[in-house]
């Protein structure tokens, strides 16, 4: 509320002003202007006050704690500037109900509040004071001189002891009263007025409003005075007493501010200052039906307790049925007041501010709030509504995408397990280390079983599963895949020796499952013991439109189980790049190199959108389930492609090595060399003479030549002399031939595929078992 207020700068005027300010302070009401003028003061005066209080156009209230004829000037004031209507006056009991303040400026009055002591009419004075004459009211010493001033006339007196009442002549009435004392009315003046007797006391009368207070006062005294006489002289005593006198007016006092008794249903008491309970009458100038102006009661007060009289309705002015006098209008909801700087009165004056995102209005609309965590503002900033705890649910598109790519992974699964019992004890099977594949296949399903977990509602149990079975699951499928490759590396080193001195161990299948597993132990053992020191929980993520619930996992929770995991991945990875040139019967190699480098791929991208995106769930889920459909296509397709549709490939010979590296003397080397550089073996053959006459012409610095051969190859290179022994040399089927070709296209080819033919006539090589290699 933005009002401005006017006083009389006189003791009731700066009195209550002061208690008027203080009240407004706790009430928070803003006191726009101020300003003082006297009763008497000039009409220039009250046209500044006027043109003052105008200078706020918002503050269109004007209390005033003025005397009747200040609130006259001020509504005199406002017809002379035109300004009718355009302040609502608030005066105190000072203008009360008078009429003599608003006569002639009804227009500008109309719709002003006034305050009026609560005085009730008093039926039975009237009677009283109407029945009261000069000749019955002797006992009011002071009643004649009342009657002469009301009526305006003179009562002539004699004194005398008569005792009858006469009759005087023409020129002197009298009249007998008591026997002793005679009024008489002279006629000795005709201009003057003189008083009959006959004069109407109800001629212009009109009840003072205060009449009741009078009355109050009176009892009051006479019940203190009662009180104090009975407790001096006793109770029940009658009239004065010794104690009375002298009298104490002090004592009296306190009587008086403990007087209580009930007057006209009403009970008559003091409060600790003296004062009686207020009681006063709230007065509207209003039109009324016949045109004319009059106060009406629209209200009253009551000790603290306000009381409005719906039975009669508020005018407030011409054509006005409210009035606002703010500063600034209330704010839209949403948005809190910021008030302005600069004093106490400006409190009321306020710029209007949305409150920030997450924030709801205060109850006094002077600041905002922020909602606790998992609620956030409704639509109109007022209050914090629980947001809906979200998390992964089954019938969610990501989740049915991901259970879809489950469900096919446990079928794909299931499909190659069948087909690898069915043909057990065949080749295909029985080279790719059934054992090892059938830990693969456990691994793989464990992988797409631990999806169902991971979508599973965030739980401790469902959290738990989640860290521990991707981690073995992986752990399964790559220890597997590390063995295999290990022992293929370790077959192809072993071969590269020219004298092999023993087997490699650890090279049975037995021994194989044995290193999985521990590889696997490992893992189980790395995954429980972050779950002893992390334990799982869950946790709720609160953002700004819901909360999510999510399992409790730090990002060590999530990358120790896997760590290990990575490590087997990059060994299989090293050993898939180092074995990446076996014989065309070993390329069980290759295929784990492409999933091992398609798994590569898939966990790279895994671990930056993992962490960087709010989809952990899914992504989890995804690279899990793809990880285990890499390895099924790459290294189970092919053997069940064999299997299914080329039966005629599953035999021993395409899985048996029938080529061996060996390492062939200088001699025979040299001469190899020799005539492969000089083209003198294509198209021809050749005998031990012409081998030996080379060797004894030329011999060549490089000593040893690799190459794929087969045992009856062997046998002839180590010792053609035996060969040639064998066979007439005229007969040249018994003489190998021994062809060459270039391996490309170029001139400058160096790599030659050399044919050696063998004779159609089997030759018995039986003693060449005592041939000692080390001589060649």
């Amino acid at each position: 509320i933005f009002i401005s207020d006017c006083f009389v700068p006189e003791n009731y005027g700066q009195s209550g002003i002061q208690a008027f300010r203080e009240l407004a302070e706790e009430a928070d009401v803003c006191i726009a202007r101020e300003d003082s003028v006297l009763s008497s003061a000039a009409e220039e005066v009250f046209e500044k006050v006027i043109l003052n209080l105008k200078q706020d156009p918002n503050a269109n209230v004007v209390v005033c704690f003025c005397e009747g004829l200040t609130v006259r000037g001020l509504l005199m004031a406002t017809r002379k500037l035109n300004m009718t209507n355009h302040f609502l006056f608030i005066g105190s009991d000072g203008w009360g109900d008078r009429g003599d303040v608003t006569k002639d400026y009804e227009e500008e009055a109309w719709g002003g509040l006034s305050i009026r002591i609560h005085s009730p009419y008093v039926d039975s004075f009237d009677s009283y004071y109407l029945s009261l004459h000069p000749d019955n009211n002797t006992r009011n010493p002071w009643f004649k001189e009342f009657w002469e001033f009301k009526f305006s006339c003179k009562f002539v007196s004699l004194v005398g002891n008569l005792s009858s009442s006469l009759a005087v002549n023409s020129s002197m009435n009298y009249t007998e009263t008591d026997g002793n004392t005679v009024n008489y009315t002279t006629l000795e003046e005709p201009s003057q007025n003189f008083c009959t007797g006959e004069e109407n006391l109800a001629t212009n009368y009109r009840q003072d409003s205060k009449l009741s207070f009078v009355i109050k006062a009176i009892y009051t005294l006479a019940h203190a005075l009662h009180d104090m006489q009975q407790d001096m002289c006793g109770h029940g005593s009658v009239g004065m007493c010794d104690k009375l006198l002298p009298f104490n007016g002090s004592l009296f006092k306190n009587y008086l501010m403990n007087v209580s008794f009930e007057y006209e249903e009403e009970i008559i008491e003091f409060d600790e200052n003296g004062d009686p309970p207020g009681r006063y009458d709230i007065m509207n100038y209003q039109k009324l039906e016949d045109g004319s102006f009059d106060y009406v009661q629209v209200g009253s007060w009551n000790n603290r307790s306000l009381l409005w009289n719906n039975s009669r309705s508020l005018q407030l002015g011409r054509n006005r049925k409210t009035v606002k006098s703010v500063c600034s209008q209330e704010c839209p909801r949403g948005q809190y007041k910021n008030v302005q700087q600069g004093g106490k009165d400006k409190r009321c004056c306020w710029v209007c501010v949305p409150c920030p995102a997450g924030e709801v209005l205060e109850n006094d609309g002077e600041s905002c709030r922020k909602c606790p965590l998992g609620s956030a503002p409704d639509e109109q900033k007022i209050e914090c509504q629980v947001l809906p705890v979200e998390y992964v649910q089954w019938f969610d598109t990501q989740a049915i995408i991901a259970m879809i790519f489950s469900t096919m992974g446990f079928l794909s699964t299931s499909i190659a397990f069948f087909i690898f019992l069915k043909y057990n004890n065949t080749p295909v099977v029985k080279s790719s280390t059934k054992e090892l594949c059938y830990i693969i296949l456990a691994g793989m399903t464990l992988s797409h079983a631990s999806i169902f977990a991971i979508l599973a509602k965030p739980e401790p149990l469902s959290c738990a599963l989640t860290r521990f079975l991707p981690g073995l699951s992986f752990a399964m499928i790559y220890a597997a895949l590390l063995t295999k490759t290990n022992r293929i590396a370790r077959i192809l080193a072993g071969s590269k020796k020219r004298f092999p001195k023993r087997k490699p161990l650890f090279m049975s299948a037995a021994a194989q499952v044995v290193i999985t597993l521990f590889l696997v132990a490992i893992e189980v053992f790395i995954a429980g013991s972050m779950l002893h020191y992390q334990t799982s929980d869950i946790k709720y993520v609160y953002l700004n439109k819901k909360t999510l619930l999510e399992c409790n996992t730090t990002p060590e929770g999530v990358v120790v189980p896997l760590s290990f995991d990575f490590f087997l991945i990059l060994l299989c990875t090293l050993y898939a790049v180092k074995t990446r040139n076996v014989p065309e019967n070993f390329n069980e190699a290759k295929f784990i190199g492409f999933a091992m480098y398609t798994t590569c791929v898939i966990w790279i991208a895994f671990v930056p959108i993992y962490f960087g995106s709010d989809s952990k769930v899914i992504t989890l889920s995804m690279c899990v389930t793809l990880s285990a459909m890499v390895t099924w296509i790459f290294l189970f397709v092919p053997k069940m492609y064999i299997l299914i549709f080329q039966p005629e490939k599953n035999n021993r010979a395409l899985f048996t090595t029938t080529k061996i590296r060996c390492h062939i003397g200088s001699r025979v080397a040299s001469a190899v060399s020799e005539k492969s550089s000089t083209n003198s073996w294509r198209e021809s053959s050749t005998s031990i003479r012409e081998i030996e006459k080379c060797n004894r012409e030329f011999v060549p610095q490089k000593r040893t030549l690799s190459c794929q051969t087969g045992s009856e190859l062997l046998q002839v290179l180590l010792n053609p002399k035996v060969l040639m022994e064998a066979c007439s040399p005229i007969h040249n089927s018994c003489v190998p031939r021994i062809t060459e070709r270039n391996c490309c296209e170029a001139d400058s080819c160096q790599v030659k595929n050399i044919t050696i033919k063998l004779p159609d006539n089997p030759i018995d090589f039986s003693y060449l078992a005592n041939i000692k290699f080390g001589k060649l």
